[in-house]
């Protein structure tokens, strides 16, 4: 299958990450390279992008659509490993960094990836086909509790512990193998009156591929060592797809940003409060009522920008 993915909020980006035409570039989440090749385009022959991506499909694709470049870097890896990944290349300093969080559209169309709840597949939703851990391993081995922790927390879904106990229930006559088999459980789990948001079994498909991609807890602290990776003047964007990942962006770039937590009526700061440098854009950054049209996924995303000082 073609590695189609149409890039999110794309100009947005280009601007906000205010190229330099001999800078070194970092995009975190390559996919299929919408983002990169415009960032290519603006770059000069003594200019770089470094691609990293978990998905060897991703990276393969990402190679054929930038084979018109030289000036690029393919890293297999995970941009939660920024710091190692830049120290392995011997790089001391990035002028930009872009991180276009979640799944591709071309993972959600592969039917066979597991990470679309239309259709019958077997349940992988791995990101990096390399690792061991799956969403089969997740909904068949994780205890009640567990998976009803994930599904509510992950998935803000508010009838976690019914999914969760009618999983378990099932699971003891034969082991959960396919989407089919997971949506059918959570659609019996949720009343048929509560089901008019959306697919019934979207927040819990959710949960369970952010689980399995260890998509959230990492995030804070990558924030903080992408934005540490800058040269000054470098800026960091990332796009997100839901509150879990928007909450820990806002709350990193706030911590990277420096405040001041000495009582006001103090002539001078004691708290030694240290500042990276500065947020672009107070409020996130969405999709042109026209994007969102042309392309559904850009609905829920938002843009934040970080400049290094």
């Amino acid at each position: 299958m073609e590695f189609k993915h149409k890039p999110v909020l794309l100009w947005e980006c280009i601007e906000g990450l205010n190229i330099k035409k001999d800078g070194i570039y970092v995009d975190g989440t390559l996919g299929g390279a919408g983002h990169s090749k415009q960032i290519l385009k603006k770059l000069s022959n003594k200019g770089m992008l470094i691609g990293i991506d978990r998905d060897l499909e991703a990276l393969e694709a990402a190679k054929e659509n930038l084979k018109e470049f030289k000036n690029v870097k393919y890293i297999h890896g995970n941009h939660d490993d920024i710091d190692e990944i830049l120290k392995d290349l011997q790089i001391n300093g990035v002028d930009g960094l872009l991180l276009d969080l979640g799944v591709s559209s071309y993972q959600l169309d592969e039917r066979n990836r597991g990470f679309s709840y239309l259709g019958e597949n077997e349940l992988d939703m791995r990101m990096d086909k390399t690792q061991e851990l799956t969403a089969k391993d997740v909904v068949n081995n994780y205890s009640e509790e567990k998976l009803a922790n994930i599904i509510y927390e992950y998935g803000e879904e508010r009838f976690s512990r019914n999914i969760a106990k009618n999983i378990c229930i099932a699971r003891k006559q034969k082991e959960i193998e396919t989407t089919a088999e997971l949506v059918n459980i959570i659609e019996k789990s949720i009343p048929k009156s509560k089901q008019k948001d959306g697919h019934p079994a979207k927040r819990t498909f959710q949960a369970i591929r952010i689980e399995v991609n260890n998509e959230i807890k990492p995030l804070y602290n990558t924030v903080l060592k992408s934005i540490k990776a800058l040269n000054p003047g470098g800026r960091l964007c990332i796009i997100t797809f839901h509150s879990l990942e928007d909450r820990a962006v806002k709350k990193a770039y706030i911590e990277a940003e420096g405040r001041c937590t000495c009582p006001k009526d103090l002539p001078y700061c004691i708290c030694n409060a240290v500042s990276y440098g500065k947020i672009i854009n107070k409020k996130p950054i969405v999709a042109t009522k026209e994007e969102q049209e042309q392309n559904s996924r850009s609905k829920s995303a938002k843009l934040r920008i970080f400049e290094r000082k």
